[in-house]
């Protein structure tokens, strides 16, 4: 078994990019889930053969099932990144319906959906080593002064919340332009 330390952090892009843009993201936060349709409308489609997206788990404490949502991502990070990845759209879109009582049959609906083991994905939200990855990037989130999200830093320099789609399509061109020079 992996230890916290080892546990997959999700990446999409291109993971050998000196360019890291590294999101702090809760799967219960509507800015959160407002950014991953920017991710998926602008960002991907126009950076991804070279900037690596990093997702780094953020669940604020007042989103109750947001850590059980961040341990899944890592379950399904484990079995295939591609469903990790459709596991955090479904949360985000969903966030409105699913709830601290049924989180877990909207788990468990997913996993089927992906024909990934349901039983094994809810079995997941137990498993330490899952848990103490999500809780090492909340902490790592808390030591550079996270406190909201998303926060999204491109090589360093902070978007935070709401920001508009050309500020940070600026910065990460401008990221890419310097990694090339």
């Amino acid at each position: 078994m992996l230890t916290a330390a080892a546990e997959p952090r999700h990446i999409e892009g291109n993971r050998r990019s000196p360019v890291r843009v590294v999101i702090y993201e809760d799967l219960a936060c509507s800015d959160c889930a407002n950014f991953r349709a920017v991710m998926d409308e602008t960002l991907l489609p126009r950076f991804a053969a070279t900037v690596a997206f990093e997702h780094r788990d953020f669940p604020l404490p007042k989103h109750i099932w947001a850590r059980r949502a961040a341990i899944a991502a890592r379950h399904f990070e484990r079995v295939n990144g591609e469903v990790s990845v459709a596991w955090r759209r479904f949360a985000l879109k969903n966030l409105r319906e699913i709830t601290d009582t049924n989180f877990n049959e909207y788990l468990e609906r997913f996993a089927r959906e992906q024909k990934a083991d349901a039983a094994a994905a809810v079995k997941a939200l137990a498993d330490p080593a899952l848990a103490a990855a999500v809780e090492q990037d909340y902490q790592e989130g808390v030591a550079r002064g996270i406190s909201r999200t998303p926060t999204v830093l491109v090589n360093g320099l902070p978007f935070i919340e709401k920001f508009p789609v050309e500020k940070i399509v600026k910065a990460i061109a401008a990221a890419v332009k310097e990694s090339c020079q």
